[in-house]
């Protein structure tokens, strides 16, 4: 993700600044630097055998909030962020409704922010936690490194 427009505008804007997100149908639900909540639906087109939402498509939920909590983030002079390291753990399948994730930073550096997901399904119940770990991207001429 890149940032072109003013803090206000990217949280407006959000996850719809991501085609990827259009093409699972994600909903950006809150947008600031504290929170961002969205959430995925299950569909069948998402689902492995048994009807269980992938675990790619709760990981992509969860990279997406993430990636929109880390841009919102960035220190001044930076112009975007990619993801280097992300680790999920799932603790039950999700078969009907939606998966909802919260994204929050934990550290917010000048080379890296890092941010931890939550994802649950409708009852609140716990689905998956990721944390990520995100490079911060500089102009070559404006790079701390």
């Amino acid at each position: 993700m890149s940032r072109g427009a003013d803090e206000g505008a990217a949280a407006a804007g959000g996850l719809g600044l991501m085609p990827f997100t259009a093409t699972l149908r994600i909903e950006q639900l809150e947008a600031t630097k504290e929170l961002i909540r969205a959430r995925l639906p299950w569909e069948e087109r998402l689902c492995t055998t048994g009807g269980a939402l992938h675990g790619g498509a709760l990981m992509a939920l969860a990279d997406s909030a993430g990636g929109l909590c880390a841009y919102l983030n960035l220190p001044e002079g930076a112009t975007g962020t990619t993801t280097i390291e992300s680790k999920t753990n799932f603790f039950r399948p999700l078969t009907t409704g939606h998966a909802e994730a919260s994204s929050r930073p934990l550290h917010v550096g000048r080379t890296v922010v890092v941010v931890e997901t939550d994802v649950t399904d409708g009852d609140s119940r716990l689905l998956s936690r990721t944390t990520q770990s995100q490079l911060v991207l500089y102009p070559r001429s404006a790079d701390p490194r």
